[in-house]
């Protein structure tokens, strides 16, 4: 009577989760390429290409679009690597755990994250001031 009744996840289900997460990260990474590309062709357009002086005092925003979008890569991949590994659990206390791991580790990075690009801005914003 000690014992504890556990939700013990299918196999056939925990199969099923993991194909939907592989197939969510191919069109994930199908719509960041694209995203990248149609980023790049706007950087070159002529339009763009017409400001040249305001992108240049603009050069160094450059970099903190850089950085963010790189975060928004690296979170969403742990995001999917979250997903996949909540797809092969077992049982209920193993996502709880999965979960929590997530979170807290989550919580650090973003953390790191923020101090990174408010870094990144304050310079970007102190170049922009020097050159007007």
């Amino acid at each position: 009577m000690g014992d504890k009744p556990s939700f013990e996840i299918p196999p056939e289900l925990r199969d099923m989760a993991e194909k939907n997460v592989e197939q969510a990260q191919v069109a994930y990474g199908q719509f960041m390429d694209f995203l990248t590309q149609a980023m790049g062709a706007w950087a070159k357009s002529p339009s763009n290409a017409q400001m040249g002086g305001f992108n240049a005092q603009m050069g160094g925003f450059k970099a903190v679009q850089e950085r963010a979008i790189g975060f928004a890569k690296e979170n969403a991949e742990r995001s999917f690597a979250l997903a996949s590994d909540l797809a092969k659990a077992k049982d209920v206390q193993e996502v709880l755990t999965l979960q929590s791991r997530y979170a807290q580790t989550q919580m650090q990075t973003f953390g790191i994250q923020a101090q990174q690009l408010s870094l990144l801005m304050a310079d970007a914003w102190g170049k922009m001031q020097s050159k007007g």
